[in-house]
């Protein structure tokens, strides 16, 4: 946050009077991001199926002295994600950013051994998701005449395989293919859109995985430059500055967050 020159005293964020959409904004990331987003001076609309847990991160967000709307839903429901996108315009008067985030993600079978329901599951939240969020968030930032920037996340699944189950992988190199293909279709329209490709990070979803398969935490870091996980307020930090004026000539990236490991992977990994 820096000093505006012409508000005495008044500290002024990255996204100051922007109008935010995050997903899966319950937990990990997408709590990090909540709260990261609106001290830099957003009004949030956050979304995700845990309502108890939703609530209260936009409790904590309000008794700071942000603006911050809970909307319980799941991204696989149309009617869902276009309640959230309402309520950003009944609410605060439009939507200027968003962080697609909610994901979904399995470990311990190989493909042949995976359940067609986890192949579907991994697919609909993570595909499909992302999908039914920009399909309505896209006419609200176009009608609006000011743009917009739509941040997905992805994963070094996205681009090669890194253990993790197929059909994560498969969804994580979709999400970079849809972010591509709108950033081509929408750039001259205003809106930029990105994706993230997100290294280990500490959430439940990874605590999870790596308390069902415990060797699963030294072989995720194990290739990594910088041998820890990242801190979900890391990723965030990222999500902003994508979704802020400092990147304004920034579209159609797959930004790497990820501890290196996409500098030391080898062609073809």
């Amino acid at each position: 946050m820096t000093e505006h020159g012409n508000d005495r005293g008044r500290v002024v964020g990255m996204l100051d009077g922007r109008v935010a959409m995050i997903t899966g904004a319950s937990s990990g990331i997408g709590a990090a991001a909540a709260r990261l987003f609106a001290e830099e001076g957003a009004a949030v609309v956050l979304m995700a199926r845990r309502g108890d847990r939703l609530e209260e991160v936009a409790g904590e967000i309000t008794a700071r002295g942000g603006q911050a709307a809970a909307v319980v839903g799941d991204v696989t429901v149309a009617e869902d994600v276009g309640r959230a996108v309402e309520t950003a315009v009944e609410r605060f008067g439009g939507l200027d950013c968003a962080l697609n985030n909610a994901g979904y993600a399995t470990v311990g079978t190989v493909l042949h051994e995976t359940e067609d329901e986890i192949y579907e599951r991994t697919m609909d939240v993570n595909v499909r998701g992302v999908w039914n969020c920009m399909k309505r968030q896209l006419p609200v930032m176009l009608e609006s005449g000011r743009g917009g920037s739509i941040v997905n996340t992805s994963s070094t699944a996205g681009r090669y395989a890194t253990g993790a189950s197929v059909p994560y992988v498969a969804s994580k190199h979709a999400v970079l293919g849809i972010t591509r293909a709108a950033a081509a279709e929408y750039g001259e329209r205003g809106v930029r859109v990105n994706a993230l490709v997100v290294g280990t990070t500490r959430s439940e979803m990874i605590d999870e995985a790596v308390r069902q398969v415990p060797a699963l935490e030294q072989a995720f870091i194990a290739p990594q430059i910088q041998k820890r996980m990242a801190d979900p307020r890391e990723i965030a930090e990222a999500a902003v500055w994508l979704c802020s004026d400092r990147a304004t000539f920034v579209t159609g990236t797959a930004m790497p967050v990820d501890g290196g490991i996409s500098a030391t992977a080898k062609p073809g990994d």
